[in-house]
């Protein structure tokens, strides 16, 4: 494929999803991502695009929000580790909350396989795969369709939600930065999304790295009120997404990446326990005192401790004084 060729076809994808991973650029256009990386270059220099944290995005700094059919077909291999590692983080029983998107969509899918469950959720595609389940409650909020992402949005949703209180809000979004948080490029769904978040005790965000230092218009969950990222690992040459990483541990938000292929670090893990490598916890936050949020980590560290050789039982030792 001729460089004009490629990039016209890079265009186009920008065009129709707003933002999209050097990673799928290459992949879909065959070639390496040194060469894509020459191509997007080449393409912002003439004002087609903007380059973004290991990737390429509309030119004009926030991206819009792409539609199901283009979504549902980016980082596929990235939303399924990041899934099955977040079903790890919800016991048997409990009430959950669980926002729209195509990575909570993957998460619902494994949430079927436990028992006691209660998911209330604003999304069709969350309530489809839980459709079957015959030990999991469905609740689903009113409102209004939206059906570029089978969502429920508006008054309906909002007001269905009023009085509800959860132990986990999972939820997903457009653009995640330490300096904003979680966002969206809807208003109607970030309102919805807001209210989630009050109805939730924790708020777990699920991103895979190319949403990592987006911005988008609408602002979801500010950092402070996220309890845990679970996110894939960025590839080697993305230092941008790393410094991401590093400042929202920074601001006291618990990050726990997942291996998109294989089990890389060759630690041994109970059946329901997908391996996760944790950024160093930081300190608690001012005035905070310990929440159910740490003692998950806790206990999910203890898991891994129990199966490893001293040195990690050290480490999750450490952890448990803090």
């Amino acid at each position: 494929m001729f460089a004009a060729e490629r990039r016209q076809l890079i265009l186009e994808m920008v065009r129709a999803n707003g933002a999209v991973s050097l990673r799928e650029l290459a992949r879909v256009v065959q070639t390496s991502e040194v060469t894509v990386r020459r191509d997007v270059r080449a393409l912002e220099a003439e004002g087609l695009l903007d380059r973004r944290h290991g990737g390429a995005v509309l030119p004009g700094g926030f991206t819009r929000e792409s539609g199901f059919p283009q979504k549902s077909h980016l980082a596929t291999a990235e939303k399924t580790a990041i899934a099955d590692l977040a079903a790890n983080f919800v016991e048997e029983g409990e009430a959950i909350v669980v926002g729209a998107g195509t990575t909570t969509q993957e998460l619902a899918r494994r949430l079927a396989r436990i028992p006691g469950l209660t998911v209330v959720t604003n999304s069709l595609l969350v309530a489809q795969a839980l459709a079957h389940a015959n030990r999991v409650e469905v609740v689903m909020t009113g409102g209004t369709l939206r059906g570029s992402n089978y969502a429920l949005v508006g008054s309906g949703a909002e007001q269905s939600l009023q009085g509800l209180r959860v132990s986990r809000a999972f939820l997903s979004g457009s653009g995640l930065t330490a300096e904003r948080g979680l966002s969206t490029s809807n208003m109607l769904s970030a309102s919805v999304d807001r209210a989630l978040v009050q109805a939730a005790a924790e708020v777990v965000v699920l991103a895979d790295h190319t949403k990592l230092g987006t911005d988008t218009m609408f602002q979801t969950v500010p950092t402070d009120v996220i309890t845990r990222l679970i996110t894939d690992e960025p590839p080697a040459h993305d230092d941008r997404a790393g410094t991401e990483l590093q400042a929202l541990a920074d601001q006291g938000v618990q990050i726990a990446v997942a291996g998109a292929s294989g089990n890389p670090g060759g630690e041994a893990v109970p059946a329901r326990r997908q391996q996760r490598r944790d950024v160093p916890l930081p300190a608690p936050r001012r005035g905070q005192l310990p929440g159910p949020g740490a003692a998950a980590g806790l206990r999910a560290a203890a898991v891994l401790g129990e199966q490893a050789p001293g040195t990690e039982r050290a480490r999750v030792a450490d952890m448990r004084r803090r």
